[in-house]
């Protein structure tokens, strides 16, 4: 069993014996027949995965790395807002004619402000601390921005991550960490893709910044499992699970910029069969 497949068995029997339901309250989420989209939640929920020890892909089912690496590379490297700016479909339900998801995630990634050392985006001030600032503790990103909110077709799920260094006790290369703070997450569609993502994109700044990769957190607010899919996650944590793959990222990119999804893989990944049409409340 890989630690991120126990992490998230843990995490499902947790909510399913203890959340508390929203049935029968006002929800906005909604099914695509119109019913409303209810949940067993729970508050609160945090996960630690070590990098260095081990890729957090669960092998229940497939996590498609290139993909959610596609999505990633969208927001943080595209800084697009645009659906017709990458290869998945997952955001076209929120997406207006011209493809647009109005000023969120990658827009919000776009934006220049203004800092004592000159005008940056969130992402290259990340880059900058880490490569001259290490041990700032205010490496951070956030585009859950009050201002831009109502022009935005869906508020940010995963809206902050912060990024502190530390020195290793061998005194090798200094160690990257990261939390992503997340206010909603759809556990059944999401967490797994979430998961593996952010801990991408950790690789990639470390391996840029000359770093080795540390802890990633995940912070949770509202970890939930929508009604129509409690079946689903009773028989996927009921199966069985093999050992985490290999992590290969492409040694030879420098350059945020120019990674791509084909410079990420995963290698010896076995992993359980498709759970099925998994539907999604919007």
């Amino acid at each position: 069993m890989s630690y991120a497949d126990q992490v998230f068995i843990n995490m499902c029997r947790d909510v399913l014996a203890n959340g508390t339901s929203t049935e029968g309250e006002k929800v906005r989420p909604h099914w695509e027949d119109g019913a409303a989209a209810y949940t067993i939640k729970r508050f609160g929920v945090v996960n630690r995965y070590d990098l260095s020890k081990e890729f957090p892909a669960i092998t229940l089912r497939k996590t498609p790395i290139k993909s959610c690496t596609d999505e990633l590379l969208w927001i943080w490297q595209k800084k697009s807002n645009n659906v017709n700016d990458f290869d998945g479909h997952i955001w076209d339900a929120w997406a207006d004619e011209s493809g647009s998801i109005g000023k969120a995630y990658g827009y919000q990634m776009g934006v220049k402000h203004r800092y004592r050392e000159g005008l940056f985006d969130q992402v290259d001030r990340v880059i900058y601390d880490l490569k001259n600032n290490p041990y700032s503790r205010r490496i951070m990103t956030n585009i859950y921005v009050h201002q831009d909110l109502h022009e935005m077709h869906l508020y940010p799920c995963a809206y902050s991550m912060t990024f502190n260094v530390t020195k290793p006790r061998d005194g090798g290369r200094l160690v990257l960490n990261s939390i992503l703070n997340q206010r909603s997450n759809d556990i059944l569609a999401a967490n797994a893709w979430n998961v593996c993502q952010y801990a991408v994109l950790t690789h990639m700044l470390a391996q840029v910044c000359g770093m080795q990769v540390g802890e990633f957190v995940h912070v949770i607010a509202d970890a939930h499992i929508y009604d129509r899919h409690v079946p689903m996650i009773e028989e996927l944590i009921s199966r069985p699970t093999f050992d985490a793959p290999k992590f290969w990222l492409n040694p030879e990119i420098k350059d945020f910029y120019q990674f791509t999804k084909d410079d990420v893989r995963l290698e010896d990944y076995q992993f359980g069969p498709p759970v099925g049409p998994i539907p999604v409340a919007v």
